[in-house]
């Protein structure tokens, strides 16, 4: 199983975040991940990526030397992304600095770093991602955060970077939910852009039918799990994606054997360059 959203984090990371926005959705404190936890969670696991949050606007940031030292001390075979805000002055120097530190992509929030991942003023940033062989992982879609931007979350703004830097591989998260619809057109078009489905199963009517839409417009193979721990843990997103494909809803197509398989046991390594 490879899983392509996992997060290391510290409460201090979040700033204010967590407890004021989304303690009050979730209705826990946040727990700070260790290495022995995330190892645990992750049995059954072969790859996971690993990153953080950055939106400077709302005080989140993710050092770059935290998330590489996790990697270090995991047993877990896991691979690090930083997490850069590219509304910041000096992002090329931390992008630079993450290289460094043997990060392998690149974790963006627009929907709380208030940017509008279209602008063309960030195009320097995309061609030094490129330059630098990075995979994009967007969060896409819902925020519990009433400072978010939505319309800057739509997975549609993915399409116009992988128009203008199509060379960059890019990942849109959680299917982009509620806008799976328009996940799946994008992926479609574009080749070297992909989606995980991590929280897709939590709103079930959702889920199952972004899934049987996949199915419809065969992309399934552009999809990879995501577990969104430590929202989540690995086993319960996998028991949350059998739930789906146990039901059988009179009215609705099935979800095929074959997607689960895909998405429980494929191995996307070689399509995002990650082998």
């Amino acid at each position: 199983m490879i899983d392509v959203h996992t997060h290391a984090q510290l409460s201090e990371h979040w700033g204010c975040e967590w407890h004021d926005h989304w303690q009050p959705i979730y209705g826990h404190e946040w727990v700070d991940t260790t290495p022995e936890a995330y190892d645990e969670a992750m049995q059954g696991v072969d790859l996971a990526l690993v990153f953080g949050i950055r939106a400077t606007a709302v005080g989140m940031t993710s050092p770059h030397e935290y998330i590489a030292d996790f990697c270090r001390r995991t047993t877990t075979n896991t691979i690090g992304f930083m997490a850069l805000d590219p509304t910041d002055d000096d992002v090329l120097e931390q992008l630079a600095d993450g290289v460094a530190h043997g990060l392998r992509g690149i974790k963006l929030y627009p929907v709380l770093a208030l940017f509008d991942p279209r602008d063309e003023r960030f195009d320097p940033f995309y061609r030094a991602v490129e330059k630098a062989g990075l995979v994009l992982l967007w969060h896409m879609g819902a925020t519990p955060s009433p400072v978010g931007r939505l319309e800057v979350s739509n997975p549609l703004v993915v399409d116009e970077v992988a128009r203008r830097h199509p060379g960059i591989t890019q990942i849109i998260a959680h299917m982009g939910h509620p806008w799976q619809r328009e996940t799946i057109a994008v992926i479609r078009k574009n080749p070297r852009v992909f989606s995980d489905v991590s929280a897709a199963w939590a709103r079930p009517a959702d889920g199952r039918r972004a899934l049987i839409r996949a199915q419809e417009w065969d992309v399934v193979t552009k999809l990879l799990f995501g577990s969104d721990y430590p929202i989540w843990t690995p086993a319960q997103a996998r028991e949350g994606l059998l739930e789906l494909h146990a039901d059988k809803t009179p009215g609705l197509p099935p979800i095929a054997d074959e997607t689960v398989d895909w998405l429980l046991n494929g191995d996307p390594r070689p399509a995002l360059g990650l082998a």
